[in-house]
């Protein structure tokens, strides 16, 4: 693929070793100390980023759509990027433009084609405030919900935006994902912090690809 999603782990290199005798100047063992650190938080967080479960489904008969661990690697990126539990789990389904249709006259009312669907699992955040604590299922896990892409809708798009499809499947991926953490676009204002926030993660997982 042209576009590969840029992760700490892809990046970290690996240290090297250094042998320290009791005569060495006490600055250059605080050295190492800090390198240590940051060396073993960097193994750390690699291991919790792959507690992170993503559940790809993609649909038979989308010629050219990216692999499972492509799609798994970008819902992982912005689950990342907006600090979320290691625990998580969420569903990403690729799909027909007919499927997706169906599911946006089903339960949203709207019977016309779209592009991305989120169904989020977590308590609604203006109503939170009213209710107890959400209990976490018995497995530990937080469930977010899933994610419904079209993509012969991603496909047309990208075609209109002039970049690649893979492109335009990470911008829907991130889109839905913040719907799963409680984003919204229905007022102007949220709409607006919405879209900064999918520029800004989409900088951070793509390294540059214009």
């Amino acid at each position: 693929m042209g576009f590969e999603p840029m992760t700490p782990i892809s990046q970290g290199k690996r240290l090297a070793g250094a042998r320290t005798s009791p005569l060495c100047d006490p600055s250059f063992s605080h050295q190492i100390y800090y390198i240590a650190t940051a060396y073993f938080a960097q193994i750390l967080a690699c291991v919790m980023i792959w507690l992170v479960e993503i559940n790809v489904l993609i649909d038979e008969g989308l010629k050219g759509c990216p692999e499972v661990s492509w799609l798994q690697s970008v819902a992982e990126q912005v689950l990342l990027a907006q600090d979320v539990d290691s625990r998580a789990e969420l569903g990403l389904v690729i799909t027909s433009q007919e499927r997706v249709r169906e599911l946006n006259q089903s339960y949203l009312g709207r019977d016309e084609p779209t592009d991305v669907i989120a169904f989020s699992l977590l308590p609604e955040p203006h109503i939170e405030r009213d209710l107890p604590p959400f209990i976490q299922p018995p497995d530990g896990a937080l469930h977010l919900g899933e994610v419904i892409i079209s993509y012969p809708q991603a496909v047309i798009q990208a075609e209109e935006h002039g970049h690649s499809v893979e492109r335009e499947l990470a911008i829907l991926i991130i889109h839905g994902v913040l719907h799963l953490l409680g984003y919204e676009h229905d007022k102007p204002e949220l709409e607006r912090q919405m879209r900064a926030r999918e520029t800004e993660i989409l900088n951070y997982i793509e390294g540059g690809l214009k």
